[in-house]
């Protein structure tokens, strides 16, 4: 297995366990916080982070002394900048992330047995967890993670029918199995895989909230069974219900490496050109998927292509900060390409 896959495996096996604080559960009691959730994330979802914003903002408004508000409007935040690779705003994204979970916590006071009420704290804190997780603090992610999906263990003691929660535990027994496969012989390690698939399975026919997370998870899962097949079937699936979501849309390329090289060339065109049509500038994701064609063709024999690109990414000299230390690993991986073909 590539080095760079094994990293994208053990970075989903630390997120498995945030994923409890990405996720909400069936339907939200008043209706109307119900509706701006499945329009606010849909939104987000779609790339239209704008409209998310808006939607968030105004649900915040509305409902001052919950956190749900100010949570999911540092989704919206989070997810923006992980899509463009532009730099986190830290300060707002922290400062709400700390409100929301003071809100919390003053409810958890108030009503220790609401569900709700330690649902939101779970959520907080399970963000909390990602965004560390995304900015590289893979160990303080990991602490943090653990904590929130111990409360949602303790919620699901308690009611059983989150299913998106179920989406949190169904990773989880999933990754945690694929690593510790080696102490399978132990008497108290279960091999809990498909167990987990099973129950993100089902969380997507149910049609929570956050069913797009689950088949991401399960789709990133199959290619690590290289049940390739499995994860194109899911993958088209995704793309039926969210079709300009470049997410699944890469996904996609990625697994069609496995089954039709110049396909997957196409696909990773795709997803290109929709960054390159965008006003805001992401020369981290152009030259990073620039590199994943190039890989491609290389692959496919189409060398003179692959090396045209290589020398195209690599021309680039007037790189910021930010985008060199995101890039600095994969252009050295140019690099070597270029040479290797060159030779």
């Amino acid at each position: 297995m590539r080095e760079i896959e094994l990293l994208a495996h053990f970075k989903a096996f630390i997120l498995s366990i945030l994923f409890a604080g990405i996720l909400f559960s069936q339907t939200h009691p008043d209706l109307k916080i119900d509706k701006a959730l499945r329009n606010g994330i849909s939104e987000i979802v779609k790339q239209n982070y704008r409209n998310a914003e808006k939607i968030f903002v105004e649900l915040d408004e509305n409902y001052p002394k919950l956190p749900i508000g100010k949570i999911y409007l540092a989704a919206s935040l989070i997810a923006e900048s992980y899509d463009y690779e532009t730099p986190f705003d830290d300060e707002r994204i922290t400062s709400l992330l700390t409100e929301a979970k003071n809100s919390a916590e003053i409810l958890i006071n108030n009503n220790k047995q609401d569900i709700w009420h330690k649902y939101y704290l779970a959520l907080v804190t399970g963000y909390q967890a990602y965004y560390e997780a995304i900015k590289g603090n893979l160990l303080t992610a990991f602490s943090i993670g653990l904590n929130s999906y111990n409360m949602f263990d303790e919620i699901l003691e308690q009611d059983s029918s989150f299913q998106d929660a179920l989406i949190a535990v169904g990773t989880y027994k999933y990754w945690k199995s694929d690593k510790l496969e080696f102490l399978s012989w132990l008497p108290f390690i279960e091999d809990e895989r498909e167990v987990g698939i099973k129950l993100l399975e089902r969380s997507i026919k149910n049609n929570s909230y956050n069913s797009h997370l689950a088949i991401y998870s399960l789709i990133w899962i199959f290619i690590h069974k290289k049940d390739f097949n499995g994860a194109k079937n899911l993958t088209e699936f995704a793309l039926n219900k969210f079709p300009q979501s470049r997410i699944f849309r890469e996904a996609y390329a990625r697994v069609y490496e496995e089954i039709d090289l110049n396909k997957s060339i196409q696909i990773y065109n795709q997803v290109l050109d929709s960054y390159e049509n965008l006003e805001l500038e992401n020369r981290v994701r152009v030259i990073t998927l620039k590199h994943k064609i190039a890989i491609q063709l290389n692959k496919a024999g189409r060398k003179s292509q692959a090396l045209k690109i290589c020398d195209e990414i690599l021309s680039i000299n007037d790189l910021s900060k930010f985008e060199y230390e995101k890039l600095k690993d994969r252009l050295e991986r140019v690099k070597k390409m270029q040479s290797e073909i060159r030779r």
